[in-house]
């Protein structure tokens, strides 16, 4: 995959989410779009992120962005970790990994001396004609939502 870059329309997609439809990324055009991409439901960073989404999903709402959630897990798991921490917004299961392929985020990972494929924690801000407009990668949770407020501004 070739590597995105800011003004380059986004790859458009399909994919299951956990209210049960299939979503797909550029029936949202004409609004900015929050595409983040996290590694596990119910883990404490993917928690602690998209309770921080939905601490200021009012916030995001008043700047015209949509935020959408995708990680491997299942759409089951996926309707579990909205449910548990009410979240109000999109989450996607990308179980075959093939969008986060898409987007360069699906990488190789090391954990006690071990290495593995997996999501790479990064957030796409999408403009409304489904342009990149920034995105921040390996992202650190604790002030990621105001960055993005602050891009958005």
């Amino acid at each position: 995959m070739a590597e995105l870059t800011i003004g380059q329309t986004v790859p458009d997609f399909t994919l299951p989410a956990a209210t049960g439809e299939q979503v797909t990324l550029s029936s949202f055009r004409g609004r900015k779009v929050v595409l983040y991409f996290y590694p596990k439901d119910m883990t404490p960073g993917c928690t602690q992120e998209a309770c921080s989404f939905r601490d200021s999903h009012h916030k995001l709402e008043e700047k015209g962005a949509v935020v959408i959630g995708i990680s491997p897990d299942p759409v089951k798991s996926h309707r579990k970790f909205a449910d548990k921490y009410e979240l109000p917004f999109l989450l996607l299961s990308d179980e075959d990994h093939h969008v986060s392929e898409l987007y360069g985020v699906w990488q190789p990972k090391k954990m006690f001396g071990r290495e593995y494929m997996g999501i790479v924690r990064s957030t796409f801000l999408i403009d409304e004609e489904g342009k990149l407009m920034k995105e921040w990668n390996k992202v650190k949770v604790a002030g990621h939502t105001e960055d993005i407020l602050d891009a958005l501004a």
